[in-house]
């Protein structure tokens, strides 16, 4: 009996344990990376990556977590969280990170997938063969600014390099897209993509095509002319994109009308089969947020003339990616999503208001991460796959543009909640929640207070608590109303 336990022990972490090779072209190495193997997920050891891509690495082994500089960017690996960071930017994976043997083991096609797209485009990883080839690319167009000026735009984009005329081409195609081809140019389509669109761009794609670098700008009006100049400065492409001047008026006024807050969208955080978090004494999460999202709406219709639009009015279950549709579809001004929050040491509690941007402290990516948890529960989950990597940075560009609008919303309801409520104030925080993403208006994400904490679950279970949570989060939306329309009309 004890020979077959032991040869079964043997078996197992022959299974569970293995290798793939490396070849780092750059440097012209080998090497080995250990492995896990869980069921058909297969997980690398960080510190082996280090090596294998000649990284320097920082360990913090007392909280589990490991920095890797790779091609000039942070990297920051923690042990039990789907989490990593770049550069303090968080990108999420299906799974965490697991912590074995004094090391921390990553999934690892989305662990290589998330650094292809942020540091290392030239990494490729083949399951099948069990083999890592790493070809260290260094970026040539590595940055972009816009300006707006009253005749049009115009963009810079970075480079650490002059490039020939004859290498660059541009052209405006009958759909409104604007394409900047660049032969010869390694992209860094993170930076790019992620610039902050003004003026006439709504959009930015950029792709790269072998050794050619393409970037494509959405043009949100018309464009009479474009030009391309290298001679202002030896590092920068600066495009100009001319706008015609009429009817400057008309269209202020159109865009002042198209921004009133008449529509507003409360969420109600889970539902259905997902019950949220539960309390000490049974209290789910579902119930007492779906209570409190009513409470809001009613005093909305009942004192102001906005209309209220709820994604859930009962105990139903909801993909976390339709509720943002709901919001789109009806043309909705500002989306408030509410929940409890939820901690294993029961003695945390208090209120926070949250928005969809770079993660800032690793209390926001603890609450995001428990809050993404969710998919779980909804049949599609691949949809949210490109919810990862650098489109988890910001939302779609129509919802950075309500960057600051949802720092203003998130701040006045934090200062309402703050007048009302006796419970520690824990602040406004970023952190990448996939019930705001893809929100075309400003939208936060309100944790009414910690359902794991005995007392504020009592306090739950009381109508009253209830509606002083709403009232606050009313007046907070009332107040922010007020104060965007004062300022369009002062426009």
């Amino acid at each position: 009996m004890i020979f077959r336990r032991i040869a079964l022990f043997l078996f197992i972490i022959n299974v569970l344990m293995g290798e793939i090779h490396v070849f780092n072209r750059s440097a012209g190495t080998e090497s080995e990376i250990r492995t896990l193997s869980d069921s058909k997920k297969l997980y690398i050891s960080a510190k082996d990556l280090a090596r294998s891509l000649s990284s320097k690495l920082y360990e913090n082994a007392e909280r589990k977590k490991l920095v890797l500089y790779i091609a000039g960017k942070k990297v920051k690996i923690s042990g039990n969280t789907s989490f990593v960071m770049i550069d303090d930017r968080p990108y999420q994976m299906p799974q965490i990170t697991r912590v074995e043997s004094h090391d921390l083991y990553v999934p690892a096609e989305e662990f290589l997938d998330i650094l292809k797209s942020t540091v290392l485009p030239g990494i490729n990883f083949d399951r099948k063969k069990e083999f890592l080839d790493i070809d260290v690319i260094h970026f040539n167009i590595t940055g972009i600014n816009i300006d707006v000026k009253s005749n049009g735009t115009i963009i810079r984009l970075n480079t650490s390099k002059q490039f020939s005329e004859r290498n660059i081409s541009s052209f405006i195609n009958k759909h409104g897209w604007y394409y900047l081809t660049v032969a010869g140019a390694m992209v860094d389509t993170t930076t790019i993509n992620n610039g902050l669109t003004r003026g006439v761009i709504s959009r930015i794609e950029s792709d790269q095509i072998s050794e050619t670098a393409q970037v494509a700008f959405k043009l949100g009006s018309q464009v009479i002319s474009h030009e391309l100049d290298q001679n202002l400065d030896p590092n920068q492409i600066v495009i100009t994109l001319r706008t015609p001047l009429g009817k400057i008026e008309e269209r202020i006024e159109n865009v002042k009308e198209s921004q009133r807050l008449d529509t507003v969208v409360l969420d109600a955080g889970h539902g259905g089969k997902d019950p949220g978090s539960i309390g000490k004494y049974g209290t789910k999460e579902k119930d007492v947020v779906l209570d409190i999202t009513k409470r809001i709406g009613r005093l909305l219709e009942k004192h102001t003339r906005i209309k209220v639009v709820y994604t859930r009015e009962e105990d139903v279950w909801m993909p976390l990616i339709n509720r943002t549709k709901i919001a789109n579809d009806v043309d909705g001004k500002m989306f408030v999503s509410i929940h409890a929050n939820s901690n294993n040491n029961r003695k945390v509690q208090g209120f926070g208001t949250f928005l969809y941007s770079l993660a800032k402290s690793d209390e926001a990516i603890e609450v995001a991460s428990r809050e993404n948890s969710v998919i779980q529960f909804e049949e599609n989950v691949n949809q949210y796959k490109d919810l990862s990597g650098e489109k988890m940075i910001l939302a779609t560009m129509a919802q950075s543009m309500f960057l600051k609008e949802s720092e203003d919303l998130a701040a006045i309801i934090q200062m309402e909640l703050d007048k009302k409520l006796t419970t520690p104030n824990r602040g406004v925080k970023q952190a990448g929640f996939y019930v705001l993403y893809g929100a075309s208006m400003p939208n936060v994400l309100v944790e009414v207070g910690f359902i794991s904490n005995p007392a504020e679950e009592k306090k739950f279970k009381q109508g009253e608590y209830r509606q002083m949570i709403a009232e606050a989060v009313y007046e907070g939306i009332k107040h922010f109303k007020y104060s965007r329309e004062k300022l369009l009309a002062e426009e």
